[in-house]
């Protein structure tokens, strides 16, 4: 475990994207720190204002102090710094959860799927016919079903999700089922579990944390798309797609509103992407083997 570990931390892309993801996460968890006002606080005399600005700003206490507003402010005098500090929690909240959610669901039909051959003609079809749907359309369905709560669009955007990392484990089972090793426990009656377990399982592992990084960073975008789309959160809960979503009115004379939210939005995407181009790089034997024939 610790050589793998090892060799994970070795590589680039790898260390590029947890360095980029910890200071994000840092961020979220700091926001009630490094958040400078109340993001739902609304000042009506201080909108669109530009980046560093000097103003004097009245808070929710009614007190009127100088303030630099560090990136500005939106269409209804809201601070979009501590917007953007606000919806580091919800994106990263949302594609955390949604990564886990699908790959607690998917691995388990996929093992079921993958080891019983009854099982696999029914389920398969199920999840052929959910990845038929537009991910994007199912979860604007479920949203709309549903309504615009956090639960909701975290459930919205898991089930599309979760056909994907169901054939990804199903594949791998129905490699794995026909190894010796397999075909050794079962013929001395161990329990069909116990192979699941501990046997089919624990191969799964490292294809399934590659995979579930790409979950990751495709439900940050798209949250983002549904906030955009006014079908994710209020506008009382900061996100970075409600942001830009209320930027694009206003984009023409102040474009930074939709600047900022879209850099921590790309970077946060391009910095899980990369670590799962990392990842698998170093745990996806074949992988390997063929960059070392190279």
């Amino acid at each position: 475990m610790n050589a793998t570990l090892k060799r994970v931390l070795k590589n680039g892309a790898v260390r590029f994207g947890l360095i980029i993801l910890s200071v994000l996460v840092l961020i979220a968890l700091a926001a009630p720190i490094l958040g400078t006002v109340d993001p739902a606080w609304l000042d009506a005399v201080n909108m669109n204002q530009k980046p560093m600005a000097q103003v004097d700003w009245t808070g929710p206490d009614n007190q009127t102090a100088q303030r630099t507003l560090i990136m500005g402010t939106d269409s209804f005098g809201r601070d979009i710094y501590s917007r953007v500090i606000y919806g580091a929690r919800v994106s990263l909240t949302v594609g955390v959860t949604v990564a886990i959610v699908s790959l607690i669901i998917g691995t388990f039909f996929g093992l079921m799927a993958g080891y019983f051959r009854r099982v696999d003609a029914i389920l398969m079809r199920v999840m052929d016919g959910m990845m038929a749907i537009p991910g994007i359309l199912l979860a604007i369905a479920l949203v709309a079903a549903w309504g615009a709560r956090l639960s909701t669009v975290i459930i919205a955007i898991a089930v599309p999700e979760i056909p994907r990392v169901t054939r990804l484990v199903r594949s791998l089972v129905l490699s794995i089922r026909e190894e010796p090793y397999i075909e050794a426990a079962v013929s001395i009656g161990t329990p069909t579990w116990k192979i699941l377990l501990k046997h089919v399982l624990p191969n799964s592992i490292a294809p399934m944390i590659v995979q579930g990084t790409y979950v990751c960073a495709s439900a940050i975008l798209l949250e983002a798309i549904l906030s955009f789309l006014g079908l994710g959160l209020p506008s009382e809960i900061p996100t970075w797609g409600n942001i830009m979503a209320e930027a694009r009115v206003v984009f023409s004379s102040s474009p930074h509103n939709m600047w900022f939210p879209g850099i921590f939005l790309g970077l946060t995407v391009l910095a899980v992407n990369v670590l799962g181009d990392g990842l698998r790089d170093t745990l996806d034997p074949k992988f390997n083997k063929r960059g070392g024939a190279r």
